[in-house]
């Protein structure tokens, strides 16, 4: 079983419209995943489209280095949330010399891909079959 991770911090999409696009992809495969981000409309989706691929390209350098065959087409989006960035804070002027603040939010996005775990449910079967 194959697993990788890829992380993109400070990245300038507030975490309620990264979350909205993120819901659309957990639990797909990761061919099917970039499919559907390439073509949402939400401006998240292009950040988030390129993470997917970098946990892809994460997961054949892992498969590598352990001497596993992994064919992308097993690779699925096993979990992705999106957690709140620093916030910058910025000014903008009003009438009679008041300000106004404007809250500027960051996202940290995490996605993990995952092969299915084959071996592992086979024998975890097997086992509560023969306790019964």
């Amino acid at each position: 079983m194959v697993e990788s991770i890829a992380r993109v911090r400070h990245i300038r999409v507030t975490p309620q419209k990264a979350r909205r696009v993120v819901a659309l992809i957990k639990g797909k495969q990761a061919e099917e995943a970039l499919a559907i981000l390439k073509f949402a409309p939400q401006s998240a989706s292009e950040p988030i489209y390129k993470l997917v691929a970098s946990a892809m390209a994460n997961a054949r350098v892992t498969a590598d280095k352990t001497n596993e065959f992994l064919d992308d087409q097993d690779l699925y989006v096993k979990n992705a949330y999106v957690d709140e960035g620093t916030t910058l804070k910025r000014f903008q002027p009003r009438a009679q010399g008041r300000a106004f603040q404007i809250k500027k939010r960051t996202s940290h996005i995490t996605v993990v891909l995952s092969t299915p775990e084959v071996a592992e449910t086979a024998s975890a079967g097997t086992t509560k079959k023969a306790s019964k």
